[in-house]
């Protein structure tokens, strides 16, 4: 398996993250974002968060200021749809991706999971492709307790350290989630490591991604 970066230290990536809720997009390629940033890509991050109002909000802006600290350009973009009801706002939330679109020409889209059992992260996943039909899109997988992690095929190795810097900063923001069963360090830590070992990174850990369209040259 060989390694391909997307871009080496000193490079320009354009990254536009798109979660539903406040913390999809630090739980599904945190450590991928925190890793650019530290071997010196000149990352240009769009940062967008459909659902997050009230104390979200506020978690989904601290949390994105600290995961994308030192990138080149940052975008935080936060919408207040209601969590839990995205089907039954498919007009209002397909309007705003409409808008995104004149805000946001990124080289790579980072989004949910078209499968996800989540139907919130499902229909992000849906409008993000139909949005942005000539852009290069890893759906990032989000552990929770449907058990729907399916079989991704594109990995990003990530350290150890790397991966204890992402948990750690996941419970340092999101107060609101820590009640939560599947909000733990030992979950997201355990499905890093099953992914690195799928991969063979280098120290053990890796974020996975589903990629249904690339071209190569």
């Amino acid at each position: 398996m060989r390694l391909l970066p997307l871009a080496r230290s000193g490079e320009r990536l354009s990254v536009l993250c798109v979660g539903a809720h406040a913390d999809d997009i630090e739980i599904g390629a945190g450590a991928t974002i925190l890793g650019w940033i530290e071997r010196g890509v000149r990352l240009d991050a769009h940062w967008a968060v459909l659902s997050a109002a009230g104390r979200r909000a506020d978690e989904a802006h601290a949390s994105a200021k600290q995961f994308l600290a030192n990138a080149a350009r940052v975008v935080i973009d936060l919408a207040e749809f209601k969590d839990g009801f995205f089907p039954h706002q498919g007009i209002d939330i397909k309007n705003w991706f409409e808008a995104l679109k004149d805000r946001a020409s990124p080289d790579l889209i980072l989004c949910h999971w078209g499968q996800d059992a989540h139907q919130d992260h499902r229909a992000v996943s849906e409008l993000t492709w139909n949005t942005f039909r000539d852009h290069v899109i890893l759906e990032y997988e989000i552990p929770k307790w449907d058990g729907d992690t399916g079989r991704p095929n594109v990995y990003l190795p990530a350290s150890k350290a790397l991966m204890e810097r992402k948990t750690g900063l996941l419970r340092e923001h999101f107060h609101s989630q820590r009640s939560k069963d599947w909000f733990d360090a030992g979950i997201f830590m355990g499905l890093a490591r099953l992914r690195g070992m799928e991969c063979r990174a280098p120290e053990g850990f890796a974020e996975a991604f589903h990629a249904r369209k690339l071209t190569m040259q």
